[in-house]
């Protein structure tokens, strides 16, 4: 008899289990949304006429990825916020044009750097839960960027707590780790990043030339998410 009430209440406790994760369930997607933000214009139609031979390509699938879905109350943390670089003195362009909101393909909305691995960094002011970060290199013509790799930290010298969202470097020759992203076509669309609520105030995005040139480019960096409590 004892063995059958046992049974019975540890019955009723996984019954009261599932409906409790079945509320949780709904009431998580009541606070979540599509990741909205606007699209500069298209400007270009093609791919790229010389991609590396090895170069690891983000499948295509002829469809529209679904929209990052993010907490309700995220917002825009980026724009106007101050920019800093690897390369203080950029060939083309200012740092402040990383976070001014102009994304469109056209001169004098991106800023150029150096060649080999360069980065630009991002100071959120606060820490901050980070769910999403969207970059548009370069895009007015199909190009593919290599090494982009995008890390947080809590200060601005990337030694304290760092820890990388992206990673497309497959062979770590940017000497920040092997990744397993793909690399991926430059389009007006950008690059949308799931930070998954990472808390940090620095932002680091690193690449290393394109299949166009060795510099390096940055038309706008968007990072998206709540201010930590």
């Amino acid at each position: 008899m004892k063995r059958e009430m046992v049974k019975g209440i540890l019955l009723l406790a996984t019954v009261a289990c599932c409906c409790n994760g079945l509320l949780s369930v709904y009431a998580l997607a009541d606070e979540m949304k599509p990741l909205e933000f606007d699209l500069p214009k298209p400007v270009f139609i093609g791919t790229p006429k010389d991609v590396p031979a090895g170069t690891r390509m983000e499948p295509a699938t002829g469809k529209k990825a679904p929209a990052l879905m993010v907490p309700k109350d995220t917002v825009l943390l980026s724009e106007y916020m101050e920019v800093g670089s690897s390369d203080e003195e950029p060939i083309i362009g200012e740092l402040d044009l990383v976070t001014d909101g102009d994304k469109e393909a056209a001169d004098g909305s991106y800023v150029e750097l150096g060649p080999m691995l360069q980065w630009v960094q991002i100071d959120l002011e606060e820490v901050s839960k980070i769910f999403a970060i969207v970059v548009w290199h370069y895009h007015m013509d199909a190009r593919v960027y290599h090494d982009v790799v995008v890390q947080v930290a809590d200060d601005p010298d990337f030694i304290t707590n760092v820890r990388t969202v992206f990673n497309n470097d497959h062979d770590n020759s940017s000497g920040l780790g092997v990744g397993e992203a793909y690399e991926y076509f430059e389009t007006n669309q950008g690059k949308v990043i799931d930070a998954k609520g990472v808390e940090a105030r620095y932002v680091r995005l690193y690449s290393n030339g394109s299949t166009s040139s060795d510099q390096n480019h940055y038309t706008e960096v968007e990072v998206y998410g709540l201010m930590a409590q």
